[in-house]
């Protein structure tokens, strides 16, 4: 999904997983005077028609896409979670696909007892993500608003038991790679702060705010990735 006049401001915005592009919808809206938005779906989520294999397949498949789009490079991209690990998988592979990025409550150290619970967890409970009163209870503690619910159910329901089990497997299981260090990108990474303590994202994002060259890490209070992304997708960084 694409918002905006066709020009050489683009900004990519990757969604989290179990989300979509309309998690971004109303950034979308606030950016397309001034820039055109791209919103892809990532792999295994509803209208993406390819299943997940890996954060990095997904990662080389947006890079094949940039390359061909966009001459390689973006101005800015941002990812939360899912998509944050996504987006920083990019930015170690292309030290130049972006000048500016956001990198937002990204898992970057394995989390192996969660990834073994995984398949098990979701087996089981797979069957109530068409039960209303289950998807709003997971709605509200994904901080997902009601404008955006219909879009988040509707998404739910067409979600694979394979593609769940594989995308969260990969999430919890995703170690940042070594490339990382060497992005030309200015990055912000955001952690998430939840009644005063600091949780495993806000180790994960120290440890990619003390990998990138570039970049400053905000420790922020629960809020909608919404509202991270508006004020600070475009934010120019400052070293240290």
């Amino acid at each position: 999904v694409e918002y905006g006049e066709k020009q050489p401001q683009v900004v990519l915005l990757l969604h989290g997983g179990g989300l979509s592009w309309w998690s971004y919808r109303e950034v979308a809206h606030r950016l397309q005077a001034h820039y055109h938005v791209v919103l892809p779906v990532l792999d295994g989520h509803a209208e993406s028609g390819v299943p997940f294999v890996s954060i990095e397949e997904n990662a080389a498949r947006l890079i094949c896409y940039i390359e061909e789009r966009f001459g390689g490079a973006v101005l800015a991209a941002a990812g939360l979670s899912l998509g944050g690990q996504i987006l920083a998988e990019m930015l170690a592979e292309r030290k130049w696909i972006c000048q500016y990025a956001v990198l937002e409550s990204a898992l970057v150290v394995p989390m192996r007892m969660t990834g073994a619970c995984v398949g098990p967890i979701v087996r089981a409970s797979y069957g109530l993500i068409r039960k209303m009163w289950f998807a709003k209870m997971q709605a509200r503690a994904l901080g997902i608003p009601e404008s955006m619910f219909a879009d988040y159910y509707r998404d739910t329901c067409a979600l694979r038991e394979t593609d769940m089990i594989r995308f969260m497997q990969a999430n919890a299981g995703y170690q940042m790679k070594e490339g990382l260090a060497d992005t030309s990108a200015r990055v912000l990474v955001v952690a998430e702060k939840r009644g005063g303590k600091y949780g495993v994202r806000h180790c994960c994002c120290t440890v990619q705010f003390r990998t990138v060259g570039y970049g400053f890490l905000r420790i922020i209070s629960t809020a909608p990735a919404a509202s991270v992304i508006r004020s600070s997708t475009l934010r120019r960084s400052t070293h240290g």
